[in-house]
């Protein structure tokens, strides 16, 4: 799963028309999935625990994108899909698709200073402030305005607009975390985030607005033990695509920070808290001035998609394709955590990508022929903004409007098998009803993502939406909380317990449990799912009022 930092969005949708969902009703009734139990004496779990071996090991130093440990990671994948008999369909005859990137780190030495009448005073990098970005796009050489904007919210459909009364073009915005209290459905979603309630949105907005840059409090940071694990997230290299937009000023300020934001203004930092806890806030001009120079390591390097093709057998079908992808990168080394600064990322993303080597082995040495070609993608620099992904339907192999479905695979199931499965995605395309067919077979329940884990971008997180907003039908399958072995508490409990000991810190390593069992359940589904797209007479559309139908539609019409 991707950096906090990473770009976020959701958006409603209605269900498809009645004669199609009869029409996959029909064909599904007609079809039978039972030859694809065909396959399942060719998942070798030996194998799986090898590629999870290799890739979690200190040898891959974490698999950090552009690093040795990267690109070492590109050549043992590239060695992999060779011997598992896909084409290479890479630059010049390869399996890697090449892609130029940029990095940078913001140093020490850099210079936040607040102006309040003839006074300055000086904020410093991680024990003050943190970067949401870096670089020489940064640079506010002059002193500018700060103007407090509320939650830094403008949402039409809810009749909402924090910026409304204030003019912040030019000048540098400062915004709360959250948004707007609700218990309403109707209101932000009631009690469920929003994608507004995201720094990524918020940032966004202000640009929008013409601001100079933007600075975030948050609220609910009051201990000196959360910033040093923010710190932490904010600590690695700041990696985008060399071609990306710029971006400007965009910060993290801590609680003692904060208060000076606010000295000589109307209201201070407790008003403002108090506005928030009686939904009463409201925006206004500060007195404080702020400028920036940024002192940065900067590189430019190439990385690696890792891409191999399994051709289709239909004359017709085999030019129209399946995705599977899995990202390989991790963030690899970064701060000392109890004596350990490599981050492997097992669970994230190790033995995801080892069940996509396992499914693409099963296919190519089963003998069994499948009409579509299957184009299988393993990503780089999905934890620094789902790089590779963006790069790949910026710079298709294929034509978009030939590639039908992307399944997305990150993680595997680990814990216990499992009882139910969740589709991050379904609501917005007939992939569903592919995935209700194959939860039949397996005796599985297709439900809802947990109320716990319930928000607005759940499919945002990783890189299936960037097929997504391609225009291609995409899924990411997990399995639920219901357990064979485990209570629905006791598998919460595990979650819990990883997402907050072991998610993106350098204990996500070989020492973590995989159940083998469950993986190998998780990798036949995805499988099951996966031959059934790629032979399939009907192709995955998205519902009527999805966002991403548009895309689609015009990518088809363009031939792109």
């Amino acid at each position: 799963m991707n950096f906090d930092k990473t770009e976020k969005m959701k958006y409603y949708f209605l269900i498809i028309p009645f004669l199609i969902i009869s029409a996959f009703n029909n064909y599904y009734s007609q079809n039978n999935l039972s030859q694809i139990d065909t396959f399942d004496n060719l998942f070798n779990m030996s194998n799986f625990s090898r590629h999870i071996n290799f890739l979690g090991s200190d040898l891959f130093e974490g698999r950090g994108t552009g690093t040795t440990g990267g690109n070492l990671a590109a050549k043992y994948l590239a060695l992999e899909f060779n011997k598992i008999g896909l084409k290479p369909a890479g630059n010049d005859n390869t399996y890697y698709q090449n892609i130029p990137m940029h990095g940078s780190k913001a140093l020490p030495s850099s210079r936040l200073i607040l102006h309040n009448g003839s006074e300055a005073e000086e904020l410093k990098l991680n024990q003050d402030y943190l970067l949401y970005q870096s670089g020489s796009q940064t640079f506010i050489p002059v002193p500018t305005q700060l103007v407090f904007v509320g939650y830094g919210i403008i949402a039409p459909e809810f009749d909402y607009n924090d910026y409304q009364a204030v003019d912040v073009e030019g000048k540098i915005v400062v915004f709360i975390e959250g948004e707007p209290f609700s218990n309403d459905k109707n209101f932000f979603e009631g009690e469920i985030p929003t994608i507004y309630s995201y720094p990524e949105a918020k940032q966004r907005i202000a640009i929008s607005r013409g601001a100079r840059g933007s600075i975030l409090i948050p609220l609910s940071i009051k201990d000196s033990n959360t910033w040093e694990k923010l710190k932490l997230d904010f600590a690695f290299e700041n990696i985008s695509l060399a071609y990306s937009v710029s971006s400007n000023f965009s910060a993290m300020v801590n609680d003692s920070a904060a208060q000076k934001l606010f000295h000589g203004s109307e209201y201070t930092l407790d008003n403002v808290i108090e506005m928030h806890s009686t939904h009463k806030i409201k925006s206004f001009n500060l007195n404080t001035r702020l400028s920036f120079k940024g002192l940065f390591q900067e590189r430019d390097f190439i990385a690696q998609n890792v891409v191999g093709l399994l051709e289709g057998s239909d004359p017709k079908l085999k030019n129209r394709y399946i995705i599977v992808s899995a990202h390989y990168d991790h963030l690899g080394i970064g701060p000392v955590v109890n004596g350990d600064s490599i981050y492997n990322g097992v669970y994230d993303n190790a033995a995801g990508v080892a069940a996509l080597l396992e499914i693409a082995n099963a296919f190519s040495q089963s003998g069994i022929s499948q009409k579509r070609s299957i184009l299988f993608l393993l990503l780089t620099g999905e934890e620094f903004g789902l790089l590779g992904s963006k790069y790949y339907t910026s710079n298709p192999i294929f034509p978009l409007y030939r590639t039908v479905a992307n399944i997305n695979i990150d993680g595997i199931t680990s814990f216990d098998n499992f009882t139910s499965i969740i589709g991050i995605g379904k609501e917005y395309s007939t992939l569903k009803y592919f995935l209700e067919k194959v939860a039949q077979k397996y005796n599985l329940d297709l439900v809802d993502i947990p109320s716990q884990f319930a928000s607005s971008e759940s499919f945002s997180r990783s890189d299936q939406v960037s097929f997504a907003n391609a225009g291609i039908p995409a899924l990411l399958v997990a399995e639920g909380l219901d357990y064979v072995n485990l209570t629905r508490e006791e598998g919460l409990e595990k979650y819990m317990e990883y997402s907050t000991q072991y998610y993106h810190s350098p204990f996500d390593d070989l020492q973590l449990p995989i159940n083998h069992g469950a993986a190998l359940q998780h990798i036949k589904i995805l499988h099951s799912l996966i031959m059934d797209l790629a032979n399939n007479d009907i192709e995955p559309e998205w519902n009527k009022g999805s966002p991403y139908l548009n895309t689609r539609l015009r990518s088809i019409a363009e031939q792109k």
